[in-house]
Order: C-alpha cells, then sequence, then structure tokens
C-alpha cells in the first residue's frame, strides 16, 4: 500500500511531503521510500500563519480563511507528489500546529489546521487527519508521535536515542526496550522568531548558522533562558510556540537591562538549542543518537552536540532509512498506513497515554471507502530507499 504522508511542522515554513511503498508479513514491515519532498508556504500565506499564533490576538474568521488556505497547499503539495511519482492509497496530513493547549503539566487538546477536504476532493484519495488528538483523549501529550517510528527504528541498539529539530526539539530515549519520550525545549523556534522579526535573512532562519557563528554567546543571557521551568518539568511533557514565542525572547533580553547585538542574540539561542539537548542526552547517558529535522543543517548546531556529546555516536537519522529532511513526513506516511490497517500507532511511553490508540480521522476519497484486513501488530519496520 502506497501512503504519501504530509506535514509542517512548527517552523511552519512550509509542507514535507513523503510518499512509502509498504509491504507486510506476519507482522514485518517494509517501507520503500519512493519520493520526497518540500513546498515552501507562499510568503503571505507564511506570515499570516506566524500573526495568528500565539501570543497575538486572532479571530474565528482568520482561523477559518487559515483552515482552508493551508487546507489548499497541502492539497497542491499532495497533488505535485502524486504527479511526481504515481498515484496512492491514501494520504495522512499532520496538518499546520497553531495551539497545543498544555496545563498543569498535562496536554488538555491541541488543534492543527488544513482542512483535509481540500486534500480529498483534489486528489481522489481517503486523507487521514487530525492525528494528535486521540492520543491525547488517552491521556498522553499528543506528542512527540515521532517516538512510535524511532522504537521501531532504533530496536536492538542497546541504550540509543532519535533527536528530532524543527521548530521544537524532541527526544525518543530506547532503553532496555522501554520508551521515553518528550519535547525538550525550542530548536529553530526562537532562532527563526528573531531572524525574521529583524530581517536577518530573507528565508527567515539562520542559513548554515552563518548569524551565529558570527556573533558571540551572552552568558548572562544564556543563564536566564536556562531558568526556564519547563526544562526541569519531568517527562512525558510537550510544548510549543504557545511558550516559546518572540515575546517570550523579548522578555528576557528585557530583564537584562542592556541591548544585545543580534548577531550575539542569534549566537546565544542557538546554544541554548545545543545546551537543552547536550544536558538531557548525558543524563540519559545515550551512546548512540540519530538526529533529523531542519536543524541538522545548521552546522553549528550539529557540531555543538558533537563537541557537547563526546562520548555519544551523533548520526543522521539517514542511517536509519529515514532521511533527516523527511523523517516527520515519513512517520506521517506510516501512521497513515498504521490507522489504515487499524493497528495502535502510539508508544504510550513516548506520549504519556495510558494505552495504544489507532489515530486519526478518515476523509472519504472519490469512491467508496474500503479498509484492507485489519493487521494484529508490528514486530520491526525496515526503511528502503526507492
Amino acid at each position: 500500500m502506497r501512503i504519501l504522508g504530509l506535514i509542517s511542522g512548527t517552523s511552519h515554513d512550509g509542507i514535507d511531503a513523503a510518499i512509502v511503498d509498504f509491504q507486510e508479513s506476519d507482522g514485518h514491515l517494509v517501507g520503500r521510500v519512493v519520493h520526497t519532498a518540500e513546498t515552501p508556504y507562499e510568503p503571505a500565506l507564511r506570515q499570516r500563519i506566524i500573526d495568528a499564533l500565539p501570543p497575538r490576538p486572532t479571530t474565528f474568521a482568520e482561523m477559518c480563511e487559515l483552515d482552508t488556505l493551508v487546507g489548499q497547499a497541502f492539497a497542491d503539495a499532495a497533488a505535485a507528489s502524486i504527479a511526481a511519482a504515481g498515484e496512492v492509497d491514501a494520504i495522512c496530513s499532520h496538518g499546520q500546529t497553531v495551539f497545543h493547549w498544555v496545563e498543569d503539566g498535562h496536554a488538555r487538546g491541541t488543534l492543527q489546521i488544513g482542512q483535509p477536504a481540500w486534500i480529498a476532493e483534489l486528489t481522489g484519495a481517503p486523507v487521514i487527519s487530525d492525528v494528535r488528538i486521540r492520543d491525547i483523549t488517552a491521556g498522553g501529550h499528543g506528542a512527540p508521535l515521532v517516538s512510535f517510528l524511532d522504537e521501531l527504528l532504533l530496536r536492538g541498539r542497546g541504550t540509543a536515542a532519535a533527536l528530532n529539530m524543527g521548530g521544537i526539539s524532541n527526544v525518543t530515549v530506547i532503553r532496555d526496550g522501554s520508551v521515553v519520550a518528550y519535547d525538550i525545549g525550542p530548536a529553530g523556534a526562537l532562532i527563526d522568531a528573531v531572524v525574521t522579526d529583524l530581517g536577518l535573512n530573507p528565508l527567515g532562519f539562520d542559513a548554515d548558522g552563518a548569524i551565529a557563528r558570527s556573533g558571540t554567546v551572552d552568558e548572562e543571557l544564556l543563564a536566564s533562558f536556562l531558568a526556564e521551568p519547563y526544562y526541569a518539568q519531568p517527562a512525558p511533557k510537550s510544548t510549543g510556540k504557545e511558550l516559546f514565542h518572540l515575546p517570550y525572547v523579548h522578555q528576557h533580553v528585557a530583564a537584562l537591562g542592556r541591548e544585545v547585538a543580534p548577531a550575539d542574540l542569534i549566537a546565544t539561542l542557538t546554544e541554548l538549542t545545543v545546551r537543552t539537548i547536550v544536558d538531557d542526552v548525558r543524563r540519559a547517558n545515550v551512546g548512540y543518537l540519530a538526529a533529523s529535522g531542519g536543524g541538522v543543517r545548521n552546522p553549528v548546531i550539529l557540531d555543538g552536540l558533537r563537541a557537547g556529546l563526546p562520548d555519544t555516536e551523533v548520526v543522521l537519522a539517514d542511517e536509519l532509512g529515514a532521511p533527516a529532511d523527511a523523517k516527520e513526513a515519513i512517520l506521517l506516511a506510516l501512521i497513515g498506513w498504521c490507522t489504515m490497517h487499524a493497528v495502535p500507532a502510539i508508544v504510550p511511553g513516548g506520549t504519556g497515554a495510558r494505552e495504544p490508540r489507532v489515530l486519526g480521522t478518515i476523509t472519504p476519497g472519490a469512491g467508496p471507502l474500503q479498509l484492507p484486513a485489519p493487521v494484529a501488530a508490528l514486530r520491526d519496520l525496515r526503511l528502503e530507499s526507492a
């Protein structure tokens, strides 16, 4: 079964796509990655998303329009992937997260926009969507869902971990068959917010870490950031741009009572990303760390992780068959396959859910909705390149 996975992460810069051809036999699943693609949001749409995110106020009218516009953007990205790589049996769309409600250390709700009916209408394929909320109803955080894929890929590697660095960094740690996963803190979220706000790069991020490399870490400001109470909370836990946003940076800088040069601010936020990840990976005593997400394309971050973790083998997730830039889209394809086959796609130790659950809601495509025979459980997963 060929599944197209679609996601726009907390960097809200565009849509990642992956088509995976899955073959299952007696619980052994092989996924052949036949296509990956990245489609940037139109600048005007990206700006509207940014302007609607907390702590800025928004309206139901704006949310309705964005739900449609993002859904249409996802539909266009899906159609382009299908045109490039051939028809698919189903599509799994994560959509764009605009709010993740966490209160008293518990996830209460989550909101992803990008109306799936637009995708189903344009492509004719059934669409699985709204994949996080079922985990939350079962007591989980709805994040990091990637722990399900990580656990399958890291089996048999001893104490190992998978790190994803998008807007928010998250980690999955596998030890003696047990799984712990959680959001660490900001990866690109604060860096991108400042780069965009100050107009330091029209791309909206610190390309190749050039800005950070030109600055100097402000240790006093870094200490202020590191005092954030979220870092001391026990796992499982989740966070997002509800906490780590541009005004959050402004508040910390204002508390210093002095100005911070733009390059020094970017250098400090980059070091914050490195330091929080290094501290958590060290505590977990991880021997093997597979990294993915946009953060791996920033050499200042990747070099900082390797320097801070001399006893840990730090590799890209490509070594596990999951290209670092497409891993989350591959995860969505996997979730889609699991939902179509009635396979739970939650690792309770990863999200904090009481029990595994089948994820998502299905929007029918052009024809009658036909589900394949259920699969009892997955024993393992092997990813291959086309």
